[in-house]
């Protein structure tokens, strides 16, 4: 997989470079990519693990597309931001279910970093609920019970992005459905809410603005960059996208 992976990349460079694909399609492209990489990825580590317990896989299994990769955006370069959900099958014990999905989980991230000729694939968990702190596997009913009692404004702007990369394709759209009301509120984002997103927005610039940099030049962190391009438009969605479906994108 990582072999076609390399290959298609070649591709889409060539196709790139010689003006046959736009910028929107480099990243629809470098997305989609990515996406069959870790679905292959995830079979491999399913099989491993089903294999080691000599039984099938006792829970459905999906991994939520987050970030650039969630807004098919990926470039040559880019991470895979991802959140991983599993639900237990009927007659499973939540325990013995979340063990299997956490060995899945790990196997994925091994395979897809393994040192070899072709261009890893990192896989960066660091968006799921609690961040570097929190499980990197939780079930469905634990994102719903974190999400519907300790979610922050953050959170429901990084879920705008979200949506189902590889997995059980039924669970992936219970956890969309579970994200809607979070990214899309019915009365509108709070003006609280706002506050925090632009606190955390100028305190992210602060800290990641290279040293020495000229904050009016900065492509990506200056004023008018990019950063507030997206921040901007995500603020829209988060005030208005539960009217008015079309913004849902």
């Amino acid at each position: 997989a990582r072999g076609l992976r390399r290959r298609e990349l070649v591709r889409t460079a060539a196709a790139d470079l010689s003006g046959l694909l736009d910028v929107e399609r480099v990243g629809q492209a470098l997305s989609a990519l990515n996406d069959v990489t870790v679905q292959a990825a995830l079979d491999a580590a399913i099989g491993k693990v089903e294999m080691e317990r000599r039984a099938s896989l006792p829970t459905r299994f999906a991994v939520i597309a987050m970030g650039r990769l969630g807004g098919l955006e990926c470039s040559y370069g880019s991470d895979a931001d991802v959140m991983f959900v599993h639900s237990p099958l009927e007659g499973t014990a939540e325990r013995e279910a979340t063990e299997a999905a956490f060995a899945v989980a790990n196997e994925l991230r091994r395979l897809l970093a393994l040192t070899a000729p072709e261009e890893r694939l990192l896989i960066d968990p660091d968006l799921r609920p609690e961040g570097r702190q929190g499980p990197l596997v939780r079930t469905l009913a634990s994102y719903a019970a974190y999400y519907g009692r300790w979610s922050s404004p953050w959170e429901s702007q990084a879920l705008l992005r979200a949506r189902l990369s590889a997995g059980d394709a039924g669970l992936g759209a219970e956890f969309l459905a579970l994200a809607d009301p979070l990214r899309y509120p019915a009365g509108g984002v709070s003006d609280a809410a706002v506050l925090q997103i632009r606190k955390l927005k100028a305190r992210m610039e602060a800290e990641r603005l290279p040293r020495g940099a000229d904050p009016a030049l900065h492509t990506k962190l200056g004023r008018g960059g990019l950063s507030d391009v997206e921040w901007v438009a995500q603020l829209l969605q988060l005030r208005h996208a539960g009217q008015s479906p079309s913004l849902r994108t």
